[in-house]
């Protein structure tokens, strides 16, 4: 689940340049431009392949003025992204955020709110909710539990939300993750529960869920050498059925953070990606259920539509340590 909306990660300094491309390591590997066609919007002909060639010609000259130009202007952390096969192959689900303001006022005057108690408060164009922060081996289990938001769905168009939890992802290059995906589409909700330990593809469950449905979501880690030994469990309790992973080992885990987050993914069509419109859930509660979020060092997160604003989504302060609630708008 790693793609990026508009910027590339450059090697450890995190420079965040507004170009498309696709980055297949954090730290060692070579950024790709990607204009690969993709699920229904690939037309399968031979028109398509002229198409395809000559975007990516476009894209790599794209890449190299931009770079020039603002290579040196755009810097912050930065983030890596998660792909959904759920709807379409050309959803995208970012992990970890991308992060345009730390409390304060970012580069383009927008100042970031900062949320009542929290150790770090922080905007990403992508997350919204609470991180937990530490070394590498401070988090080996992770849950939380939330209802299934009513979306108050557009009659035309499409609109997405994640809900999930997992570990990893706030600054590393892999995720351990379970959750919820909401959409709409013209008018007509949809949900489906799915795990991820990237970089291996994400899997969807066929389980039915409906708004209201109450959720609860676990990830459990031991460290091997050089990664961790995962698994994940998620549980319609409504309906008394669960969707569980295989034990997977994932390499280059680091176990450095845990989460629990609403997103907004990102959706590719045949020649770009964007930040989809994030679904109007109205306001989704969760909890942790593996400890109190505020005993360890903690991020709050709010959501925003660029570095610009406005906010698209902002968490409350912690109630006892555990409870918080992300509101829509």
């Amino acid at each position: 689940m790693r793609d990026t909306y508009l910027r590339t990660i450059i090697s450890k300094s995190r420079l965040l340049i507004l170009t498309r491309l696709r980055y297949d390591s954090q730290y060692g590997g070579e950024p790709q431009v990607d204009v690969e066609l993709q699920g229904p919007n690939e037309l399968g002909n031979a028109y398509n392949d002229v198409l395809r060639n000559i975007c990516r010609q476009l894209a790599s000259l794209r890449f190299l003025v931009t770079s020039l130009a603002l290579g040196l202007l755009l810097f912050g952390p930065a983030s890596v992204a998660a792909s959904s096969g759920h709807g379409t192959s050309g959803l995208q689900i970012y992990v970890p955020p991308a992060v345009v303001g730390r409390g304060s006022e970012a580069r383009s005057r927008f100042t970031c709110p900062t949320v009542s108690g929290a150790d770090t408060s922080v905007c990403s164009l992508n997350w919204s909710g609470y991180a937990d922060t530490g070394s590498s081996g401070s988090y080996t289990s992770v849950s939380g539990s939330w209802s299934v938001p009513s979306l108050n769905c557009p009659t035309r168009g499409a609109t997405y939300a994640a809900i999930w939890v997992g570990i990893d992802g706030y600054s590393d290059s892999t995720v351990e993750q379970t959750g919820l995906l909401a959409d709409c589409s013209n008018g007509v909700a949809s949900y489906a529960l799915w795990y991820e330990f990237y970089p291996a593809a994400l899997t969807t469950s066929s389980i039915a869920v409906s708004s209201g449905d109450s959720i609860t979501a676990s990830v459990t880690c031991t460290a091997v050498t050089g990664g961790a030994s995962c698994n994940t469990t998620i549980t319609d309790v409504t309906r008394e059925q669960s969707f569980s992973s295989p034990t997977t080992t994932v390499s280059g885990a680091s176990l450095a953070s845990a989460e629990w987050i609403v997103e907004r993914p990102e959706l590719c069509s045949s020649f770009f990606c964007t930040l989809a419109t994030l679904s109007p859930f109205g306001s989704a509660a969760l909890t942790s259920t593996s400890g109190s979020i505020s005993s360890l060092p903690d991020a709050a997160i709010t959501m925003v539509s660029s570095s610009s604003g406005p906010v698209l989504a902002e968490p409350s302060g912690l109630l006892d340590g555990t409870t918080f609630t992300v509101a829509y708008g």
